[in-house]
């Protein structure tokens, strides 16, 4: 499942519902950097909202790796979020965009052959203005590009508007 939305419209702690009502074993997987205090404090903020029977991994680039690790049957796995994980591959290959796109692929081919559940929420970035810089253009588009490679894999897609998820493909 793919849980898309904007900044604070409700997309994780929907997933986290989601993840919460499965009965099955839960995993975390935090792409998240704790690179400053607000971030720091936002990462806590987060931590808080899981139950303790979350298992938590954090893994801010090899994401792909790290679902393939951790899929059983009985697991579902939710990763929050996609798009910090992109900017995590911005950061480490800059403007290498072969490798962000063998990492994405790398990720979209594990995602095909899951025996579990995984949900992963990514920001939607497109629907705003126009970025006035290559990079930040660049970025929306991959970002863009990303989400349609991972809905097409997914059985279901959910935009979630105003804390208000709005079923977009349930296959």
């Amino acid at each position: 499942m793919l849980v898309l939305g904007g900044a604070k419209s409700g997309k994780s702690r929907y997933a986290l519902d989601i993840c919460n009502r499965s009965g099955k074993n839960r995993i975390f997987l935090a792409t998240a950097r704790a690179k400053d205090q607000e971030m720091k404090e936002r990462i806590l903020r987060h931590q808080a909202e899981r139950e303790p029977e979350w298992l938590t991994r954090e893994e801010p680039l090899k994401i792909a790796a790290a679902i393939r690790e951790a899929d059983r049957e009985d697991t579902i796995i939710l990763v929050d979020c996609l798009t910090l994980w992109l900017s995590n591959l911005f950061m480490k290959y800059k403007d290498d965009q072969r490798e962000i796109d063998r990492a994405v692929e790398t990720l979209v081919t594990q995602l095909a052959d899951i025996h579990g559940s995984v949900v992963l929420v990514s920001n939607e970035v497109g629907a705003g203005i126009v970025p006035d810089n290559p990079l930040s253009r660049r970025y929306r588009d991959c970002a863009g590009l990303l989400n349609q490679q991972v809905a097409a894999t997914a059985d279901k897609v959910v935009a979630v508007i105003a804390g208000i998820p709005l079923a977009l493909k349930d296959a």
